[in-house]
């Protein structure tokens, strides 16, 4: 079996969220048992040098709406995976992946199409069995392999489909998208055209990252305007949990961080906190320390963060922020930050830091309104750090109360209700926790035991690969 993996960004070339972390962990996992070939575009802020990456001296030219564009690919080996990038000027002469924070590219439309002609084009040339896309910014690549008549199974997993990928109508000619395809059964979407919903129907079998987001996406409040196209393809719909590389992520083994430690000798994680808590320049290290890690949309919480903040500033915690987004939350956090010494704030995206902030926390807080799958949780129980989220998509499969005696993986604390109380309530429970040092040990214990390996993710895909033979 021939496996073509097409991702937007993939770590560690290109990052700015879990796509890229699940990009690079799955086909890992899955060349263990086919041929794996991983695809995305050669973004010039890539280091080709660092990675070794060459020209394969094979392209092609592409006309759309009058205009030639020239598209070159490259080449690397990567911890055993064979990687391939698309370059073209329109498409990776930029200084963002998707646009400035907060922002996007006006010709975003042109310039991921022009990428998922190349995944098409590729899908022929490496005489492709399961072409592998994720987001919208591979879907138009679907009904593309579709209209070929390639004889590839085309798998679509939606990572988040609040994202979808919605532009004018006017842009079909512009993709060079065929004009049958602008209808309501297949990608009009309100006088507009949906490249999210190019992939829903035009795939094989369609994914998201969890089951519980599976049924979520389905029903109104979560299907973002998509609940009853989804429904009517309900019977391609998968949920399959993410996981994670815990060869990546392994405070065992882990050089980002400084002291290192194991479920069976944790005894370093204290010192991990006393370090972070020393480069951050806050000398309380007898309180418990929760972080957040991730973008500044509302998506993640962050309106419920910033309407407590001043709640959580008199609170005896200490509350580490990395991320950036939209500019409001940058502004609000900013403020917190210096009224509240206890506050601390990090701007942008550092990996290394991040792995640092894991192995130091007590808590993880990931308040997320809605969340398809979520990395932080798996890792941070990974590095004994407890999770605090809301109960939603895949929060609800990988986190269980820790006041529940059954024997799920993992346990942290938990909030129902959308809203900022229910979310303090939460980290109250938390904090009630912290005290009961000996029963937060053995959570971290218990936690750290839970297998959330990329693993038995590929197991799952290997079986609906297999399926769709």
């Amino acid at each position: 079996m021939k496996l073509l993996f097409a991702a937007a960004e993939i770590f560690p070339f290109a990052k700015s969220g879990g796509l890229a972390d699940m990009s690079h962990a799955l086909p890992k996992a899955l060349s263990q048992s086919v041929e794996t070939v991983s695809v995305m575009p050669l973004y010039r802020f890539i280091d080709k040098e660092r990675y070794a990456i060459e020209p394969t001296g094979q392209g092609f030219s592409l006309d759309l709406d009058g205009t030639t564009h020239t598209i070159e690919y490259f080449k690397t080996e990567h911890e055993g995976v064979s990687h391939l990038f698309v370059y073209n000027e329109t498409l990776c002469e930029v200084d963002h992946l998707y646009g400035p924070p907060g922002g996007c590219y006006n010709n975003n439309d042109i310039r991921f199409a022009i990428f998922c002609h190349a995944v098409a084009d590729l899908a022929k040339r490496l005489d492709t069995d399961i072409v592998h896309l994720n987001d919208w910014h591979t879907a138009l690549a679907a009904p593309l392999v579709k209209d070929m008549g390639l004889p590839a199974h085309t798998v679509y997993t939606i990572h988040n489909l609040a994202y979808q990928g919605v532009f004018p109508s006017s842009s079909i000619p512009k993709t060079g998208l065929a004009s049958h395809h602008f209808t309501m059964e297949d990608m009009e979407f309100y006088g507009s055209v949906n490249w999210m919903k190019g992939g829903i129907r035009h795939s094989d079998a369609v994914t998201t990252v969890s089951p519980s987001y599976a049924l979520e996406i389905q029903r109104s409040e979560y299907g973002c305007g998509l609940d009853g196209f989804l429904r009517k393809h309900r019977g391609k719909l998968h949920g399959i949990l993410n996981g994670i590389d815990d060869e990546l992520y392994d405070p065992e083994n882990d050089a980002a961080i400084p002291c290192r430690f194991s479920r069976e000798r944790p005894a370093n994680k204290s010192r991990c906190k006393r370090a972070y808590l020393k480069e951050i320049d806050i000398d309380k290290y007898e309180l418990p320390l929760f972080v957040f890690i991730g973008r500044f949309v509302e998506q993640k919480g962050l309106d419920w963060i910033v309407e407590a903040v001043d709640e959580i500033g008199r609170m005896p915690m200490v509350l580490a922020i990395l991320g950036e987004g939209e500019e409001r939350y940058h502004v609000l956090l900013e403020e917190a930050a210096r009224r509240y010494e206890n506050i601390h704030l990090r701007f942008g995206y550092d990996e290394a830091l991040s792995h640092r902030m894991y192995a130091a926390a007590d808590f993880l807080l990931m308040p997320s309104r809605f969340e398809p799958c979520g990395l932080n949780q798996m890792i941070a129980m990974r590095y004994g750090t407890v999770p605090v989220v809301h109960r939603v998509g895949g929060l609800r499969d990988t986190v269980h109360p820790w006041r529940e005696k059954a024997l799920l993986c993992g346990k942290g604390s938990l909030f129902e209700r959308s809203d900022a109380d229910a979310m303090m309530r939460a980290i109250g429970d938390a904090l009630e926790l912290y005290e009961k040092r000996r029963h937060l040990n053995r959570i971290r214990k218990f936690d750290m035991g839970c297998d959330f390996s990329i693993r038995k993710c590929a197991e799952r895909y290997l079986e609906l690969y297999r399926s769709l033979g």
